[in-house]
């Protein structure tokens, strides 16, 4: 690294620690002060010259950075309409809602577009207490947002202690028990709104046992509960299939989608309801609105984001894709035996769960020297997320492979203490 960009990166973590906050200028120095200036495909390009191959991202670049399709939609909604009056029918946001009401599970026909996930989950809590359900159910290690509605059903205290009081009549049930559930949604018959991942992200790459959503569905008919299904993360391909729901033919009565649906150009996120659930929305206009929400330019990478998944078979790859990581990461299981104590997840979402905590921030550091972009998990300390781009190669995932067994042979001989194999279990 040149002089002149340790000089750039200095005074750029000055700025954020004078102007955005000492928290975030610390993890950026920890880190390596290191600045992202560009982007393509599953590459992320640093101010030195580096180029990370990104397998983090947080769920949102399935079409990969700045896919030419949706670049393309939205440098011509920029250089005609970006921004709407509000007053008049505007094309776009129909078009999108249209394409997006497409492909979701039947009955799921009515979208309301917003600007980030969390934004998604508020409106669904809104849409929810319209309808006279005000007794709150989510899961532990599950994670919706951090704005204040959508961290009551956060199941996370150090998140959530600064901010109390939340939202009251919330109650956290175990992710995956069924009894739990019922007993929940049971004592409030006709109040409750269940909110849930198909697969929990944040919470540590958790997949529920098989019928769990068939389950969660029939409990939420039997006592009238309102059934919101947060794919924030796992929708539009990245579990493989269009939606978690569609492994077990689920429809929930209000659907969460975000992080993908920006094509990974512009921010932009939506909740998508049936008819029934969203009467409240669609009969007064005004009920719940957001002057940027369903922005012409936000619908714009909307529209050519689902369009391009389905042109480009993005589920498909995502499977089959997936299905080679995980085959590829389960193989080296004992390899990795004195570190990695299991590997899960499904589609382009898998985690890596480690025995200690600390071996997980070292992994993240050593993958950082050898150009590798991955992400931890907010609510479970010890998983490596991997959601990497369905615009992958052979040839990337060969290299992210080699790369991270590398990077793990690192932690591997930084370990000392008892209970951690030998060096030879874990030899590439």
């Amino acid at each position: 690294m040149s002089t002149s960009t340790v000089t750039r990166s200095e005074a750029l973590v000055a700025t954020y620690r004078e102007h955005v906050g000492t928290g975030r200028a610390a993890l950026a120095s920890m880190l390596g002060a290191i600045v992202e200036v560009g982007s393509e495909g599953p590459w992320v390009s640093t101010e030195d010259g580096r180029r990370f191959l990104d397998f983090g991202g947080y769920g949102v670049f399935i079409h990969g950075h700045r896919h030419p399709r949706v670049v393309e939609a939205v440098r011509a909604q920029l250089d005609t309409h970006p921004l709407a009056t509000r007053v008049f029918l505007e094309p776009v946001m129909g078009a999108a809602a249209a394409a997006l009401a497409a492909v979701t599970p039947p009955g799921l026909d009515y979208v309301h577009f917003v600007n980030s996930g969390a934004e998604a989950t508020e409106a669904a809590l809104k849409l929810a207490r319209a309808h006279g359900r005000t007794k709150l159910v989510s899961a532990r290690s599950g994670f919706h947002g951090k704005t204040i509605g959508a961290l009551s059903i956060t199941a996370n205290p150090l998140y959530q202690k600064a901010f109390r009081p939340l939202l009251p009549d919330t109650t956290h049930v175990t992710y995956g028990c069924l009894d739990e559930l019922y007993e929940a949604v049971a004592a409030a018959p006709g109040q409750a709104c269940v909110v849930l991942e198909p697969v929990q992200g944040e919470g540590g790459v958790v997949v529920p046992p098989d019928g769990y959503l068939r389950g969660v569905a029939c409990i939420c008919r039997e006592h009238g509960a309102l059934l919101v299904v947060d794919e924030i993360q796992t929708g539009l391909g990245r579990l493989g299939t269009w939606w978690g729901v569609d492994a077990e033919d689920v429809r929930p009565d209000v659907l969460l989608v975000g992080k993908g649906l920006s094509g990974g150009v512009v921010p932009v996120a939506a909740m998508v309801a049936t008819a029934e659930a969203y009467a409240p929305f669609g009969k007064d206009p005004y009920l719940h609105t957001s002057t940027f929400g369903g922005s012409p330019l936000a619908c714009a990478a909307a529209l050519a984001a689902v369009r391009t998944i389905e042109a480009e078979d993005l589920v498909g790859r995502a499977a089959r894709l997936g299905e080679r990581l995980l085959g590829e990461l389960r193989a080296r299981l004992d390899r990795w035996s004195g570190l990695v104590a299991d590997v899960r997840g499904r589609g382009l979402l898998i985690g890596l769960e480690f025995h200690r905590q600390e071996d997980v921030g070292q992994a993240v550091l050593e993958l950082l020297d050898r150009d590798v972009l991955i992400n931890h998990s907010l609510n479970a300390s010890t998983v490596l997320r991997l959601t990497p781009p369905a615009v992958l190669t052979d040839t990337e995932v060969d290299l992210f492979l080699t790369l991270l067994d590398d990077a793990l042979l690192s932690v591997h001989s930084r370990q000392t203490g008892p209970g951690i194999g030998s060096p030879q279990t874990c030899q590439p």
